[in-house]
């Protein structure tokens, strides 16, 4: 580890994939890697116990929500967010913008920041590149984010770079506001939309600035798969080769494997843990509602080949049956085996680029996600 911010070393690399080992605070992180969300200090339903059992080495905290409820004053006084969620693994803290700009209606934007109304009781509240610092501090995260500017899909040209300057002047501020320690870093995050030279100069103007990592934000936002990849195309080649990069939001698991092809080392996604929560599995060869009713009856797991204890313990026939009756457990058994299936995919995928074997797992991973789902017999 350095003397002061986050260590990371590049490990191994086929095509412009990378197999990396990211050194925080709190832990390693193995890269590529997939960030469980926990926005509010807790992973939905699970403990963290569970969490870990998945293969999770990093989880994600929010800015917003956690300032709100219940502030990150309380949680600095209760010991950090590791302690008051009884997490001892490495934190990402997003900063919150992109909670904030979804408000629309109820926030403004200036140059000095964002004021906004709380959606939990209208309280107003100003969240400038100084403040997003000192409630990550508070927090004790790990990683933290710098405030950006999210900025809305579709946008114009002239839009994209009045909103990506923008964010590019609040970087530098938040670098400025950051308190170095070792074992913590600072990202800052990449914006021009789906506009190549825009992005191009928003990941030349961060890297003046200097940062621990490089995150590409302002995607998955309804731009489409083929417009996501295009854009990463036009902007993974302007960013550090020895500091990681963070694809936010991102994503369905096509979605992953195709970013990592193009270089991405970490990713955030909410699509497990809610689906999870909606009765949508997620499995090698399709995507399952249970609660479709061809599943009331079949008694094998969700997925034959993964080792999660969901798929060991109990069938597609409960499953239907949890989802049905509203059970509890049912969220609670899909959330574990729909992780346990993203973490498989990392853990897959980096063994892929340490072996060279990257387009073969890519190659697989398609034939069985085109052949669909098996009928029972």
């Amino acid at each position: 580890m350095r003397d002061f911010g986050l260590g990371y070393e590049l490990l191994a690399s086929d095509g412009a994939a990378r197999r990396g080992r990211l050194t925080t605070a709190h832990g390693i992180v193995n890269t590529p890697a997939f960030m469980t969300v926990g926005t509010a200090g807790t992973v939905k339903g699970l403990t963290v116990e569970q969490v870990k059992q998945s293969g999770a080495e990093i989880i994600l905290g929010n800015t917003y929500h956690l300032m709100l409820r219940p502030g990150a004053e309380r949680v600095a006084a209760l010991g950090g967010l590791h302690r008051f969620m009884n997490w001892q693994g490495p934190i990402l803290t997003d900063s919150g913008g992109f909670q904030v700009m979804s408000l629309e209606e109820l926030r403004k934007i200036t140059e000095d920041g964002v004021t906004f109304r709380s959606h939990l009781d209208g309280t107003p509240h100003n969240l400038t590149p100084e403040r997003a610092m000192r409630i990550q501090e508070l927090l004790d995260a790990d990683i933290t984010m710098v405030l950006d500017e999210c900025t809305p899909f579709p946008a114009t040209e002239t839009v994209a770079e009045e909103s990506m300057e923008r964010s590019m002047r609040w970087a530098a501020r938040c670098k400025e506001a950051f308190t170095r320690r070792p074992g913590y870093g600072l990202f800052g995050i990449v914006q021009g939309s789906v506009y190549p030279a825009l992005r191009r100069r928003s990941a030349e103007a961060l890297k003046a600035i200097g940062f621990d990592g490089y995150a590409v934000g302002g995607l998955a936002v309804g731009e489409g798969q083929q417009a996501m990849f295009e854009t990463l195309d036009a902007t993974v080649p302007h960013l550090p080769r020895n500091r990681p990069r963070y694809l936010m939001g991102v994503g369905k698991p096509a979605d992953i494997v195709g970013a990592v092809q193009r270089g991405i080392d970490m990713f955030d996604c909410v699509l497990p843990t809610r689906s999870g929560r909606t009765g949508q599995a997620f499995t090698r060869r399709a995507v399952l509602n249970l609660m479709n009713a061809r599943h009331r009856d079949d008694p094998r797991p969700l997925d034959p080949d993964c080792p999660c204890p969901t798929c060991a313990d109990y069938s597609r026939a409960y499953m239907h049956h949890l989802f049905k009756a509203k059970e509890m457990l049912g969220p609670i058994l899909l959330t574990r085996h729909n992780l346990h299936y993203y973490q498989q995919i990392m853990a897959g995928l980096r063994a892929a680029i340490e072996g060279g074997r990257l387009e073969d797992f890519v190659a697989d991973f398609e034939r069985q996600q085109a052949e669909g789902d098996i009928a029972p017999l």
